[in-house]
């Protein structure tokens, strides 16, 4: 298999998407369709496809898919994603107590019941979503065991592979010693498998605090190329790698609004044989510290696209990088670093500045508009209410991107509340 691995190019790949079609499911491992999915005919051999590229996860020793599939949509109604995935190899699901109102979770129990051998070649992640928010240590390990628990049942499965007992960590004194314990008991009870965390704001140093850290096995971060041109956070992960930390990837397109300059970049990587969405999955898949990177994908062409990125032995060049890097800088104001430090000093009594350009980015970018009003109904009312009186020029002034925050916010409020 290795052989056929290393030898697979763009050519290769689409040859065998056709030959496999995308009604097909994996006869080979015996996967069980529902009533309303597409089956394999009995007699027909499915075709042996190339499988996506496995590398080591930190210091755990095991080996895992480089391409995750995020999974923040109703699992239940798409199993063929998942089906589709397991294809090609990609056995890395990624979900959260929190996503789609548990419809991820449950969606997935819904194919491990279907097909309970197969359990033991997936890798399963999941969050403890808002269990950061309690008020202290001991509230906080509370509730990471009770999402632990309806995430196993949800599941139907006995342990998770990689847990995130703090999902969107923004300071690193989260990671006390009380949650140390859990971990360890945790584990002892065979629960989970590792620990880690998730983080989209402050990143470099929630990485930098987990490097120091024996406990923590892997880190999902935010990480694209936008974000390669912060030394800070190049830094932290360099640290997280030497330390045996395995690095996850999220949020590899930073999507903004289209304009002029999306067009060129498009361009510039569609005369290479990739869209522009490959390009950037691309260009963090080189970077070797990377164990693997999480995309959110809901429909197959989306998929299919990612595994053809991840399977093409392309490679984006130091001048495809120059290109990003200059793109990176002329777009800048509209895309937010998550260095949400800066923003929370300069507004002290309104500390969602950088989670309301997340949830603007999800609106405008990923049309995710439910989604992301669902996520900005949950900042106070106190804060919500008075967010177009604030006077955000300080923050303005701080902001490395120079983003607008006034105007992005008042956008914000129309949109969202």
């Amino acid at each position: 298999m290795k052989e056929k691995q290393n030898k697979i190019d763009r050519r290769n790949f689409l040859k065998a998407m056709g030959a496999a079609g995308l009604g097909s499911v994996v006869t080979s491992a015996k996967i069980k369709a529902g009533p309303n999915e597409p089956a394999a005919p009995e007699k027909t051999k499915e075709p042996e496809l190339p499988q996506v590229p496995k590398r080591k996860l930190g210091k755990t020793g095991i080996e895992v898919p480089c391409l995750a599939v995020g999974t923040m949509f109703d699992v239940g109604e798409n199993q063929i994603v998942l089906i589709k995935a397991l294809q090609w190899g990609v056995s890395y699901w990624d979900s959260a107590y929190g996503y789609s109102g548990g419809n991820s979770e449950l969606g997935i129990g819904k194919f491990i019941s279907r097909n309970p051998e197969m359990r033991k070649n997936l890798f399963i992640t999941s969050k403890a979503s808002s269990a950061g928010k309690e008020p202290t240590p001991q509230a906080i390990v509370k509730k990471v065991e009770e999402r632990l628990q309806a995430s196993l049942k949800r599941m139907n499965t006995n342990y998770i592979d990689l847990y995130y007992g703090v999902h969107g960590m923004s300071d690193p004194a989260q990671l006390n010693d009380e949650l140390r314990r859990w971990v360890e008991d945790a584990k002892k009870r065979k629960l989970i498998r590792f620990f880690g965390f998730s983080t989209h704001r402050n990143m470099a140093q929630c990485l930098e605090a987990a490097a120091k850290l024996d406990w923590i096995d892997a880190v999902m971060t935010s990480y694209n190329f936008r974000l390669m041109q912060d030394a800070e956070l190049q830094a932290a992960v360099d640290a997280c790698h030497k330390a045996g930390i395995g690095v996850i990837a999220m949020k590899t397109q930073a999507k903004e609004i289209q304009t002029e300059k999306d067009k060129k970049l498009t361009e510039h990587f569609l005369k290479k044989g990739f869209t522009e969405g490959q390009a950037k999955l691309k260009a963090v898949l080189e970077d070797k510290r990377i164990t693997t990177a999480c995309v959110g994908r809901d429909n197959i062409a989306h998929l299919t696209l990612n595994i053809a990125a991840a399977l093409d032995k392309t490679e984006i060049t130091q001048a495809d990088m120059d290109v990003f890097k200059q793109y990176a800088n002329a777009t800048c104001t509209g895309y937010c670093a998550g260095c949400a430090r800066l923003c929370d000093s300069a507004l002290p009594d309104t500390p969602y500045v950088s989670d309301i350009m997340r949830y603007l980015m999800y609106y405008n970018s990923y049309g995710d508009r439910q989604h992301a009003r669902e996520l900005f109904a949950q900042i106070p009312g106190s804060v919500r209410n008075k967010l177009l009186a604030v006077d955000y020029s300080l923050a303005e002034a701080r902001c490395p991107q120079r983003i607008p925050i006034a105007k992005a916010v008042a956008e914000a409020v129309g949109k969202l509340a």
